[in-house]
């Protein structure tokens, strides 16, 4: 027994175009007259990529300021742990993943400018005496 065609067409037969049914926001739409969607054009228009994109690009990534999505594969047990002290903490995984990123981000920005003036303080001219050596009388010249 075949079944009914859940498309807008009629049957594979009678390729007569299906009743459009009634929608609350529904354009009355004379004969031959085409009418814009304007809400459909707007939201297709916020998700297309811009015109001078590489075609491979998803977009500028703008619309979320600077924001760039990252996945994060875990193994079963990393997962399972983060969402347990995620839960413990009231906050959702992501939120704490995130937070974790973000504070070894700044931690390690700290150490690597400390890092960096230990270098250039090392590359001065200065030079730096022993403490014991003040101790000792000096034996200058006669």
């Amino acid at each position: 027994m075949p079944l009914p065609s859940l498309g807008r067409l009629g049957s594979r037969t009678n390729l007569k175009a299906v009743s459009p049914g009634r929608h609350r926001n529904a354009v009355k739409v004379s004969d031959g007259e085409v009418v814009e969607d304007k809400e459909l054009t707007s939201y297709l228009a916020a998700l297309a990529p811009d015109a001078d994109a590489d075609p491979g690009s998803t977009g500028s990534g703008k619309r979320f300021g600077e924001a760039q999505v990252f996945q994060l594969r875990m193994n079963l047990i990393a997962s399972q742990q983060l969402k347990d002290i995620a839960h413990e903490r009231d906050i959702s995984p992501q939120a704490l993943a995130q937070e974790w990123i973000l504070e070894r981000l700044s931690w390690e920005g700290q150490a690597a400018s400390a890092q960096d003036r230990r270098h250039s303080d090392a590359m001065t001219d200065e030079y730096h005496f022993a403490v014991e050596s003040f101790d000792e009388p000096f034996a200058g010249r006669r």
